[in-house]
């Protein structure tokens, strides 16, 4: 009886501590509001376009490649807005690189990728300027660690 309980009691911890574990795991944020604004942005590898889209927008695929992706839209809205953004990308020993923003419409959607070269594993701080359709400035930041496929 007293294994029983032994292995009750262990039990009930381990999933006591999994519960906990799960409760303090952070969450990756994909977008942010500016006032009436959402701003929805990602980072991923260039191989994850297809091939047949790649060339219809002259993207380049590689191994090293990733994509900044970023799209403004009024809260609760689905549609992309046009919008001014620039950037750069800064890895953890503070080397900046420029990001180059080009717009792509697609029926109603609108939003903005940067090629991006990447080393396996990096840790990158982006730092995004934006301007919002109604004019005001804002400054998105996030970090990504990459890995190449």
């Amino acid at each position: 009886m007293k294994r029983l309980y032994a292995a009750f009691f262990s039990m009930a911890l381990l999933l006591w501590a999994a519960a906990a574990a799960a409760q303090g795991a952070k969450t990756i944020e994909s977008h942010q509001d500016f006032g009436d604004y959402r701003v929805t942005y990602s980072v991923f590898n260039s191989d994850f376009i297809p091939p047949d889209i790649a060339r219809q927008y002259n993207l380049v695929r590689a191994r090293d490649r990733a994509f900044v992706n970023i799209s403004v839209s009024k809260k609760g809205g689905l549609k992309g807005m046009s919008a001014g953004i620039s950037g750069n990308a800064t890895n953890l020993i503070q080397q900046s690189r420029p990001l180059e923003f080009k717009e792509i419409r697609e029926q109603d959607a609108v939003y903005y990728l940067a090629p991006l070269r990447f080393e396996h594993e990096e840790s990158l701080t982006f730092n995004i300027d934006l301007v919002m359709p109604d004019g005001s400035s804002q400054q998105l930041t996030f970090r990504r660690q990459l890995h190449k496929n």
